[in-house]
């Protein structure tokens, strides 16, 4: 690609979403941090580490919460189901509403990755899962099959953990239909109808709640994530695309494929809506990628992590700070999570 010869930086010119007003195309996307106890945010470090990197105008989307207590990767992610857990929320989103920021709940579940003592199992086959925070690998016991009548189930969760999600102040919320692992994204094979069907019963059913305006959802068809690998990954994308533009939902946010250029061009096509595009961005590719129109919003994960202040940096061009991977799950509420520092701070 050639480099974007624009005064202006297209990473920084604003963004209508939906009735949001951004100021900039630069996405905080939901990422894991384990930080949670009993499944409830942590005060006052959940605050501050958000807060910290929000912006006036920018979109931030949560570490993605259970949508019930059977629905868990690890014993310390937050929830979304209970009371308790609303509530522990709402200090979380005042504070990133008080930078102006834009804020997003990921829901989700964890299905067949879901730690044996906390959750039910829902798919055949064993299950060995990594985590990365310390190279530990849990064997999982083989799992069940997920039982048609249990389907409604895993829907009506989903539709209550949006509305506690909106009870807890978020602007929307974010459906996590990614990664091989979690329970949606189980669904591999069978036709494509089947294959899309889970996700698009569970869209539906939170559009029907808090209404199609404040939804969004996140894909990755193209991924090999914990050994799923779509047959059809092309013909299963422009599918959820057609599908979820007739649901007039707000964003698509989909996980850009590593062995192909351009490779998210059939959803870019397909989806009526905002495309948030995600996987290994720089600020030159994120750059090109809005010049381009190729997507409207660029997530950046691990370097958002390290650097709360990441929009202002890109826009001074300032050095990053390097994560460490090995803090990113760990339970400690400072290291690795609010002591990233900011230009202010470095300086």
């Amino acid at each position: 690609m050639e480099a974007n010869t624009n005064s202006v930086m297209p990473l920084f010119t604003p963004y209508k979403l939906g009735r949001f007003d951004l100021s900039h195309r630069i996405v905080f996307p939901a990422l894991t941090r384990n930080r949670a106890q009993n499944n409830i945010p942590q005060q006052p470090h959940a605050t501050e580490y958000y807060a910290q990197r929000a912006t006036n105008g920018g979109l931030l989307i949560s570490e993605a919460a259970a949508a019930s207590d059977i629905s868990q990767e690890c014993p310390n992610i937050p929830g979304i189901w209970s009371e308790e857990q609303v509530e522990a929320w709402k200090p979380v989103v005042k504070g990133v509403h008080e930078k102006g920021g834009v804020f997003f709940c990921q829901i989700w579940h964890a299905g067949r990755l879901s730690v044996p003592t906390l959750s039910a199992w829902f798919f055949v086959g064993p299950c060995v899962a990594t985590r990365p925070a310390d190279g530990q690998v849990y064997e999982k016991p083989t799992s069940r099959h997920l039982k048609s009548d249990e389907i409604p189930c895993i829907v009506n969760d989903f539709r209550i953990a949006a509305r506690n999600a909106i009870k807890a102040g978020f602007d929307g919320v974010e459906i996590n239909a990614s990664n091989g692992g979690y329970l949606i994204d189980q669904f591999s094979d069978g036709s494509i109808e089947d294959r899309c069907r889970l996700a698009l019963e569970i869209v539906e059913a939170v559009v029907k709640e808090i209404g199609a305006d404040k939804v969004g959802i996140k894909i990755s068809p193209f991924s090999d994530c914990d050994g799923k690998k779509d047959s059809k990954p092309d013909a299963v994308a422009i599918y959820m695309a057609n599908e979820l533009s007739k649901l007039g939902i707000l964003y698509l946010h989909a996980t850009e494929p590593r062995e192909a250029v351009k490779g998210l061009l059939p959803i870019r096509k397909a989806f009526k809506g905002t495309l948030i595009a995600t996987g290994g961005y720089n600020k030159f590719d994120g750059e090109n990628a809005i010049d381009e129109s190729y997507a409207d919003l660029i997530s950046f994960g691990r370097m958002f992590l390290a650097n709360p202040d990441l929009p202002k940096r890109f826009k001074v061009n300032a050095p990053l700070n390097k994560y460490n991977r090995s803090t990113f799950y760990t339970n400690d509420p400072v290291i690795g999570y609010t002591d990233y520092p900011s230009l202010e701070v470095a300086s």
